[in-house]
């Protein structure tokens, strides 16, 4: 998937609660190829325009499972606090 079609996944996935503008998603997923956690080639998209896309690696997958899980503790963590307050 290119990155526009992303951002735009992300939206409808989130039912519009997550917006990801292009100042953080391309700074993002440059990361996330540096550390070999996603592969791209270029190609030419649904409108006949130049595109990058991009696709997960199996070490971006256990990074992936890594991040969830931490994720899913500081989010009970924060529910858990809110509960309390």
């Amino acid at each position: 998937m290119h990155g526009h079609a992303m951002a735009e996944r992300i939206e409808q996935l989130s039912k519009t609660v997550l917006q990801v503008g292009e100042g953080s998603l391309y700074p993002a997923l440059h990361r996330m190829h540096e550390a070999g956690w996603v592969r791209s080639e270029w190609a030419a998209s649904t409108n006949n325009r130049r595109a990058r896309y991009y696709q997960i690696t199996a070490e971006g997958r256990r990074q992936l499972a890594v991040d969830e899980a931490e994720w899913l503790r500081t989010a009970e963590a924060v529910s858990r606090v809110l509960r309390l307050a």
